[in-house]
């Protein structure tokens, strides 16, 4: 028994001592391949990979996630393994087959065609992958100037490709072969060669044991509505300038650390908030045998993964529903009126319409509830539609809400009656403020000037020789009176003081917004010099008159006029716009930010002046002449509105712009809607009619809107 026990005793000490030796053989390799980072003939590689980490959601103010993440898988070439591979061609060659037999692509950088004449197609990428294939070229001391069909050979020839195959299958493995030499060129991840993969086409990729080739578990965008296109944005890979910038913020401190590859958000919510959107990726220790079978992993200290935080909008989505579904229906209705359920009969213009957008906002605070463009298109198909969107007609991707400028019309006569009772500045010496219950005698043609050649009318003169008469300011709003606001703009106003109020209003002004937006213009004589030469460049009485009705040189984005009116249902206070609410972190108990309305500026706005603007705008529509009087009819929340129409010089119908709130004596909304050859605004007003009866009825619509929704 105690021999037996004895045995046993050096029997496991030798077998400890194997173990050992097994171990210290197995820590000598590994320590040598980390320092080296490959050695011949070892069966175990030390790699460095990337964690992508998770992007933020984006949700809308009621806790909806609008734009996610789903879980997926892609297929990553561990570039160390597959170039140590004693058959490293033919195993390519076997997966790319693989490839074309299931009908599916993957990711190849090299820029040339895929067969002959072989022709670069360096156009077709951004200009950071142009920047690293001089890069690749320089380190391998190639001629930037080689030609295609040069490169191809010397391609060929340092890959070792036979020469029986094909052009095509040579170009196919040198594509592959291309992204692993770039690795050890730039500053990029591993290799994903296939990103998204299906569980299908997962298993019969594996199967071929192509050495290398590993699975990463990853995430993809996901949009969650078919709505909000314009406003949620896009993904797309990073241009040179905009990695030097993130490298440089990152450098600074005040950024996160991005690799040269990294997707990010290129426009809407997902470039406005990529600061907060954007994880941190991690950086993983993996061990791997000849094969590429994982023997290890671990994350380097510090270099965990870390998800991008959640940002919280303003947005209601199903007020967003709304608004794009009554923006598409007004646009059909114009374009169809023999198609229209209702006013059958009315005798239609705007037929020629091409565009419009329609724009939401809270009056106190700024918050931005909808914002629509239309033409639009669907982001949760935006890659598969690409193309047919760029072919469509009126530019689907152009955001019309704030990137596009129009001339205001009528909607502007607010800035003018401002300018009038609160600046002055006019003909009359010393200036004389136009007062509360003043009268003016608007006979249709305003002759002031007619010796000059210069003789404005009213709209209702024009189409029937008929004037408005004595009327007061609240009475011209309702009518629209264009001679009311030639003859203030004449004998009250100075073009500075026009111009002093615009801008106080907010127009010609950045909003503030976080996306871009376009500033626009104001009409005055320092922007009139900009645009034209010699004697038209001169600011005259006429320009005046006619920048008093929003015509000039007025160019105005449709959500500048929502923060206007918004200005004037605030009492001259102008909010910043804003689509920020909040930002928490990625596992939603942490709040980061929570932002808070700010004050852009502040108008003095007497009780006279507020209560002559409200009291006409609210006429627009309950006055027996007003010009929505038809359109915004039986809503229970009283509304104060105001219609334009403005000639665009172009052939086809007049442009359309509606702006009110509501309630109009405690405002909580604010809408501007515009229509590109909508004719008349009135007919706009149809879309914040829909806007109000679901704000402030919700309760009664939701059943509707839930059904509408592509939230799950």
């Amino acid at each position: 028994m105690e021999r037996i026990s004895k045995v046993r005793a050096i029997a496991l000490l030798l077998i400890f001592a194997a173990i050992l030796s097994l171990y210290s053989i197995r820590l000598f390799n590994l320590q040598i391949i980390e320092t080296d980072g490959k050695t011949e003939n070892l069966d175990v590689y030390v790699t460095q990979t990337r964690v992508k980490a998770a992007r933020g959601d984006i949700l809308d103010r009621n806790g909806n996630i609008l734009v996610g993440n789903r879980a997926s898988y892609d297929l990553v070439f561990n570039h160390y393994v597959i170039t140590s591979s004693d058959n490293t061609n033919e195993s390519l060659m076997k997966l790319i087959e693989k490839t074309r037999e299931l009908d599916i692509t993957y990711m190849d950088h090299f820029p040339i065609t895929k067969d002959r004449p072989f022709e670069y197609t360096l156009t077709e990428y951004t200009t950071a992958w142009q920047g690293y294939f001089q890069k690749f070229l320089q380190d391998r001391s190639i001629d930037s100037d080689i030609t295609a069909p040069l490169l191809m050979q010397r391609m060929r020839e340092r890959y070792k490709i036979p020469e029986e195959w094909s052009d095509a299958d040579a170009r196919a493995v040198i594509g592959l072969r291309y992204e692993f030499d770039l690795r050890g060129v730039v500053n990029l991840a591993s290799y994903v060669f296939m990103e998204d993969v299906s569980d299908e086409h997962l298993s019969a990729l594996l199967e071929l044991n192509t050495p290398g080739l590993m699975v990463e578990s990853s995430t993809v965008r996901e949009y969650y509505t078919s709505y909000a296109a314009h406003i949620l944005g896009t993904m797309g890979a990073m241009t040179n300038e905009q990695w030097q910038k993130v490298n440089q913020a990152y450098k600074d401190g005040e950024g996160k650390e991005y690799y040269m590859d990294a997707q990010i958000g290129q426009s809407g919510f997902e470039a406005a908030f990529e600061s907060y959107l954007h994880g941190v990726d991690g950086l993983r220790r993996d061990t791997v045998d000849k094969n590429g079978a994982i023997i290890s992993q671990e994350y380097y200290e510090g270099k965990e993964p870390h998800a991008g935080n959640n940002v919280e909008t303003t947005i209601d989505i199903n007020l967003q529903i709304i608004a794009e579904d009554a923006l598409a229906d007004v646009i059909d209705w114009l374009q169809n009126p023999e198609d229209s359920k209702t006013d059958k009969n009315q005798e239609q213009t705007g037929r020629d319409v091409e565009g419009a957008a329609v724009v939401v906002m809270k009056v106190k605070t700024g918050e931005i509830l909808a914002c629509a463009s239309y033409p639009t298109y669907n982001p949760q198909t935006y890659n598969e539609d690409y193309n047919e969107i760029l072919e469509a007609d009126f530019d689907p991707l152009f955001n019309r809400a704030f990137h596009a400028t129009y001339a205001p019309g009528s909607s502007f006569k607010m800035v003018t009656l401002y300018a009038a009772m609160e600046l002055g500045g006019g003909r009359i010496k010393p200036a004389r403020l136009f007062e509360y219950g003043e009268t003016v005698n608007a006979q249709g043609k305003y002759r002031e000037y007619e010796d000059q050649g210069f003789a404005p009318a009213c709209l209702l003169w024009n189409a029937y020789g008929r004037m408005h008469g004595v009327i007061d300011a609240a009475k011209a709003l309702e009518v629209s009176c264009n001679y009311f606001f030639y003859y203030l703009a004449d004998w009250f106003i100075s073009g500075a003081t026009l111009d002093e109020a615009a801008k106080g209003f907010g127009l010609g002004e950045k909003t503030g917004i976080e996306l871009d937006e376009a500033v626009g213009m104001r009409a005055n004589a320092e922007n009139k010099a900009k645009l034209y030469t010699g004697a038209m460049a001169s600011w005259g009485v006429g320009d005046k008159l006619n920048a008093a009705i929003g015509q000039s040189e007025n160019r105005l984005t449709p959500l500048q006029l929502c923060v206007y009116v918004s200005t004037v249902a605030n009492r001259g206070v102008r909010m910043k716009a804003t689509f920020l609410n909040r930002v928490v972190a990625s596992d939603y108990r942490t709040l980061i930010l929570e932002n808070e309305p700010t004050v852009a500026s502040t108008m003095k706005m007497s009780n006279a002046t507020y209560s002559t603007i409200v009291q006409g705008m609210k006429q627009v529509i309950t006055g027996p002449s007003g010009t929505a009087r038809n359109t915004m009819n039986g809503l229970s929340v009283e509304v104060a509105a105001k219609t334009g129409t403005a000639e665009t010089g172009r052939l086809g119908s007049d442009d359309g712009s509606f702006v009110c709130f509501a309630p109009a004596d405690d405002p909580e909304i604010a809408i501007a809607v515009f229509g590109e050859k909508a004719a008349h605004g009135s007919t706009l007003g149809r879309v914040a009619k829909d806007v109000i009866e679901y704000y402030f009825y919700q309760e009664q619509a939701s059943s509707v809107v839930t059904h509408e929704n592509q939230l799950s």
